[in-house]
């Protein structure tokens, strides 16, 4: 693991196309700003790993021959989560 020191206002570049800013520091939380295309996924850890979680139930059921939600080609209802109206404009989450 590569650690780095930076102060308020200063960035961390990853590759060519993801910037982090340090944006606030109070105590001990630190506010980051990350700049990417829309083709990098960023999430919070703990949303990854309920992602990940997710996408390992849904496959051992299709592997059973079955449907996540228990129906034959039934679809998620509008604004369920994955249904990209429900994520913000960016298609990232961001923590209040």
């Amino acid at each position: 693991m590569l650690l780095l020191t930076r102060k308020l206002g200063e960035n961390i570049r990853i590759g060519d196309d993801v910037k982090i800013t340090i944006v606030e520091v109070k105590g001990n939380h630190v506010k980051l700003g990350i700049d990417a295309p829309p083709s990098v996924k960023v999430h919070r850890e703990e949303i990854y790993e309920r992602i990940q979680q997710e996408n390992r139930r849904a496959q051992a059921i299709r592997e059973a021959g079955g449907t996540p939600n228990g129906e034959s080609g039934a679809t998620r209802p509008s604004g369920a989560q994955g249904n990209p109206s429900s994520r913000p404009e960016n298609g990232r989450e961001s923590k209040p």
